[in-house]
C-alpha cells in the first residue's frame, strides 16, 4: 500500500531516479572521476569539481541498470561537458578579444576631444534663454539670413543682430570658465 504522506508525483520521481543505484556509483566512481579529470584532462581542481556535479546531475535520470561500463559512461560525459566549457570559453574569449581590440583602435583623442566639446555646446546652447536659442538656431543651425528670422519671429533685423551677438557672448562666456 502506498505511504499517503508520499506525493505520487515523488514517488514516481524517486522510481525513475533509482537513487540506491545513484548512491552506489556515485561512493564508487566520484573520487575517480575527478581524479582522472584533474590527471588526464589537466583540469583545475575546482573546475574538475564542477564537471562532476554537472555529470552527476546528467545522469541522475538515467537508468543506471543498461550500463555495462560505469567509467566509460561517466568519463564521456564529463569529457563531453568539458568540451563544452571549452567551446563557451573560447567563444566567449573571442568576443572579449574583439571587443578590446575595436575599443582600442576605435579612440581617437582628437575625436573625443571634439565630440566632448560637440556635446558641451549643445549643452550652452540648450540653456540660452529661450529667445536667444531660437534666434540663433535659426541663424547657424537652419542658415536663415537675418532678415528671415526677423519676418519668422516678427522682431526686427536688430533684435535678431543683437541675440545672436548675445548668444556668441554668453556661449564664449561660459567655455572660458
Amino acid at each position: 500500500m502506498a505511504d499517503p504522506n508520499v506525493d505520487s508525483t515523488e514517488a514516481d520521481e524517486a522510481d525513475t531516479l533509482d537513487a540506491p543505484s545513484v548512491k552506489a556509483w556515485h561512493s564508487s566512481h566520484s573520487a575517480w572521476l575527478h581524479g582522472f579529470l584533474v590527471r588526464t584532462l589537466r583540469v583545475q581542481p575546482s573546475e574538475a569539481d564542477d564537471i562532476v556535479q554537472d555529470t552527476w546531475l546528467r545522469i541522475i535520470r538515467t537508468s543506471l541498470a543498461d550500463i555495462e561500463h560505469p567509467r566509460a559512461f561517466l568519463s564521456r560525459i564529463a569529457v563531453n561537458l568539458f568540451r563544452d566549457h571549452l567551446r563557451k570559453e573560447k567563444v566567449r574569449t573571442a568576443h572579449l578579444r574583439l571587443v578590446f581590440a575595436r575599443d582600442r583602435s576605435s579612440i581617437d583623442p582628437v575625436a573625443l576631444a571634439e565630440q566632448e566639446g560637440e556635446l558641451e555646446l549643445e549643452r550652452l546652447i540648450l540653456d540660452l534663454p529661450e529667445n536667444i536659442r531660437d534666434v540663433f538656431l535659426l541663424s547657424r543651425f537652419r542658415r536663415m539670413t537675418n532678415r528671415d528670422i526677423a519676418t519668422q519671429l516678427g522682431i526686427s533685423v536688430k533684435t535678431v543682430e543683437w541675440r545672436i551677438g548675445r548668444a556668441i557672448e554668453l556661449c564664449a562666456g561660459r567655455l572660458r570658465d
